[in-house]
């Protein structure tokens, strides 16, 4: 049976990176920390609280997102809005903007190993904003109570995995990274029938937001008093020269050195942790593929249920038990691929590209039968509505098996130190490609009629191309990095001082294209919703 030992991290660290004995020292100088630990050793109870506390944190940070969805008309005409101010409310430059927030607090957690006052920090401000919005009463009092909202919520996902996958031993942490994601399926479900609950009531949409701030506010403060700050656990990456074996077992127990703090640094452990992702040789293609994943995702959870609900006029509670079926199934899900990846774990490490890979492809075909059923069903109303729902419960239970173990698996390659850092990498490259999808559905749709019968073939002809090219794209692309992974499973990193190479140039460009995407439709955004 395995003990808790502790390795340095200074030694961890600078082996992980395989940045090389001349440039080892500058890993051993910058990232002193707090010990490592090969098996964390947390109290069940202790473990379960920390998981509802965490996924409540994480339910109610982008419930606000919900709130604006479905009471968009009473938020423009109680703020007296334009089409295009509420664009800038929840369009795609808001997002990026989110995106690009969650690197600093990432940093700053990691750097102070002070997770858990960072993520209570975080969730008191963005529940004071999100009752700021719920005061707010014209456009740019709102605005500003967002964008300070963005700021405390940006950080809440990295977080919350770095610390699970610290909380418990490597192969439980998918299940556990899994509960908190099963906050997005729930999420989806209960909006609708609280949305509906507050129409029947005349509840206005501002007491749900204040309400969910003063919630966020009571579940931050349980999170300071019930989370401890975790051991740091070793990762998936083997460790040499530092006495610990390629499996994590240990050899010697080695002297934790001192933590020091000063500007040199903080820029010596943020080139550091730059450079081990670099020198991985999966990231990239893992990143991509799952971005793809998040755009074939974004584009559905966007435009599905208004297509559905034109589709099928007569049926009233359609978008209610798509709720619910988003909701039940979904968590059904994900907790499925966090279990089966724990189950297989002494097997293989790479079922969750598996999963992803495989269940996506699958997906999309139940994901055209969904979009083509009334077709399928010669117009007959009730007998498409029954090959919908039955369609959608097998689309989603094939899809949805991977953020918990995907997300989890990524966290155990990062480097231990830093790995919220790398986790808030890890979402901006995949936030900057997936939130375009709605904005590329949104460009190819301006010129119809809502109302039209044209619309809704444009509508289903754009998202049958575009959510089976991202479930296969997502697919193709974790398979081809399967080989890579194992390579970084092994240590097998890029070895030697980084120059401009293909795997730079190559980086550079793709780079370059992103952010051209960026800035194009960061501009589209505001300019056709003006």
């Amino acid at each position: 049976m395995e003990k808790n030992v502790q390795v340095s991290n200074a030694q961890a660290y600078g082996d992980e990176t395989g940045i090389g004995t001349r440039d080892r020292s500058m890993a051993d100088d910058s990232c002193h920390g707090p010990p490592l630990t090969t098996r964390p050793h947390v109290p069940i109870w202790r473990i379960t609280v920390s998981l509802i506390l965490l996924f409540l944190n994480y339910f109610l940070a982008q419930y606000d997102k919900f709130v604006l969805s479905y009471f968009q008309d009473d938020v423009v005409s109680s703020l007296h809005l334009s089409s295009s101010s509420y664009g800038v409310l929840s369009g795609y430059a808001t997002g990026i903007v989110y995106a690009l927030l969650a690197l600093p607090t990432a940093y700053i957690a990691d750097y102070t190993s002070a997770r858990v006052w960072v993520l209570t920090v975080a969730a008191i401000w963005w529940s004071l904003c999100a009752i700021f919005q719920g005061l707010s009463h014209n456009f740019w009092q709102i605005l500003l109570a967002r964008i300070g909202m963005g700021i405390g919520q940006a950080p809440v996902e990295a977080l919350s995995v770095s610390l699970i996958s610290d909380l418990m031993g490597k192969k439980y942490v998918f299940f556990g990274s899994s509960v908190l994601y099963v906050g997005v399926y729930i999420g989806e479900a209960v909006s609708g029938q609280i949305a509906v609950a507050f129409a029947r009531t005349d509840t206005p949409w501002n007491h749900a937001l204040v309400a969910i701030g003063i919630a966020g506010i009571v579940v931050g403060v349980f999170v300071r008093v019930f989370v401890r700050e975790p051991v740091r656990q070793t990762s998936l990456v083997p460790i040499r020269d530092n006495g610990v074996d390629a499996d994590h077992r240990p050899r010697s127990v080695s002297k934790q050195p001192s933590f020091t703090i000063g500007s040199a640094s903080v820029r010596d452990q943020m080139k550091s942790t730059l450079q081990y992702v670099l020198r991985m040789r999966s990231f990239y293609l893992l990143t991509l593929s799952a971005a793809f994943r998040q755009l074939g995702g974004n584009v559905f959870g966007y435009y599905m249920p208004s297509y559905l609900s034109n589709l099928y006029p007569s049926e009233t509670s359609l978008l209610s038990r798509y709720g619910i079926i988003v909701g039940v199934v979904g968590s059904v899900s994900v907790l499925l691929g966090g279990v089966l990846t724990a189950l297989v774990w002494e097997r293989t490490k790479l079922l969750p590209l598996y999963l992803t890979a495989i269940g996506g492809m699958i997906s999309s075909v139940f994901v055209l039968l969904m979009l083509f059923s009334l077709d399928l069903s010669h117009n007959n109303q009730s007998r498409g509505v029954a090959t919908l729902y039955g369609t959608m419960s097998i689309a989603y239970l094939t899809a949805e098996t991977w953020l918990g173990a995907v997300n989890s698996l990524i966290a155990l390659l990062l480097p231990p130190q830093t790995k919220t850092f790398g986790l808030a990498i890890w979402s901006l490259v995949q936030v900057l490609i997936y939130s375009s999808g709605p904005e590329i559905v949104g460009l190819a749709l301006r010129n119809a009629d809502p109302e039209s019968s044209t619309y809704l073939e444009k509508t289903r002809t754009v998202l049958a191309v575009l959510i089976p090219i991202g479930y296969w794209m997502a697919g193709v692309g974790f398979l081809l990095a399967i080989p890579f992974v194992k390579h970084d499973l092994a240590g097998d990193f890029v070895e030697g001082k980084l120059r401009w190479t293909r795997r730079k140039g190559g980086l550079a460009l793709g780079g370059c294209i992103l952010g051209a995407l960026v800035v194009a439709l960061f501009i589209a955004s505001i300019y056709y919703r003006a």
